[in-house]
């Protein structure tokens, strides 16, 4: 069999199969396609429903893995591999890849679990696995973090259902604990009203509930107050700074003095044992 007759056969066949993965290319890009689109229709119908983000983002990511494995079931099916051995296989496959990645299914049943109780939601202030920020994401393995300096934190999800979730956020109001240090030789019901006058005078300080001023213990070197206004949560951190600055210079033009820690060394002398 020469050359000649070879190149015949070789051109049919590459016809034939070039064919082939033409079609499958084509399965597939358009399959991934119809993916997006679909899943950009129910994103928009879940939006418009009022859906939470949280949960909206969640369905729209499984929704979207989803319909990618049926894409690519069909990808192979159109090259003639037999799926239904494919699956077998795959099903082998994933038990072994399962028993691999035990930690990531824990994260994935951690992020479902999450979805369905909702300790938080986009854009809460929380603290969780020892690290404090706005949550940004909430995908099918990890959960994103955005400090407030811009950095952006991930942490699996197993960590975060492992440990204590506080949110700052669930409430629309927070109360402002804040300490206020005064001499003992200072009025305390002056400086009770002092401190009264100057927070209820802020933007962000709230008349119902209304703000309390108390003394919370007698320390080493002072009298301290306990300062406790209540604020919206969303302006926590521009309230404490404007409340804090307020307290310092209210006192200040009282004559109330802000006093350091004191010690008193007493000195003995004593005779010469000679």
């Amino acid at each position: 069999m020469n050359f000649e007759e070879i190149m015949p056969k070789l051109i049919d066949y590459g016809i034939q199969y070039g064919l082939v993965f033409l079609k499958a290319i084509a399965i597939f890009v358009i399959g991934r396609i119809a993916a997006g689109v679909i899943t950009n229709i129910l994103n928009r119908v879940m939006k418009r429903s009022g859906m939470d983000d949280m949960l909206r983002k969640f369905i729209r990511n499984i929704t979207f893995a989803a319909l990618m494995v049926f894409v690519v079931i069909a990808t192979i099916s159109s090259l003639g591999i037999q799926t239904a051995s494919l699956v077998a296989i795959l099903g082998a496959a994933g038990l072994a890849v399962g028993l691999a990645l035990q930690g990531s299914l824990a994260n994935f049943a951690a992020g479902v679990l999450m979805i369905l109780f909702r300790p938080y939601k986009l854009g809460d202030l929380v603290e969780v696995a020892g690290t404090t920020g706005f949550v940004e994401e909430v995908d099918v393995l990890t959960t994103t973090l955005r400090m407030p300096d811009k950095t952006k934190i991930v942490i699996p999800n197993g960590q975060i259902m492992d440990a204590k979730i506080i949110n700052y956020m669930d409430s629309p109001v927070r109360r402002l604990d804040l300490v206020a240090g005064i001499s003992y030789g200072d009025d305390i019901d002056k400086a009770k009203s002092v401190l009264m006058e100057a927070i209820s005078a802020s933007e962000y300080v709230l008349d119902d509930p209304k703000p309390t001023v108390s003394v919370a213990s007698l320390g080493d070197s002072s009298v301290n107050l306990a300062v406790r206004p209540w604020i919206k949560s969303a302006d926590y951190a521009p309230a404490s700074h404007e409340v804090t600055e307020r307290i310092k210079k209210a006192l200040d033009a009282n004559g109330i003095s802000i006093p350091f820690p004191q010690r008193d060394v007493h000195i003995y002398r004593h005779g010469d044992d000679n």
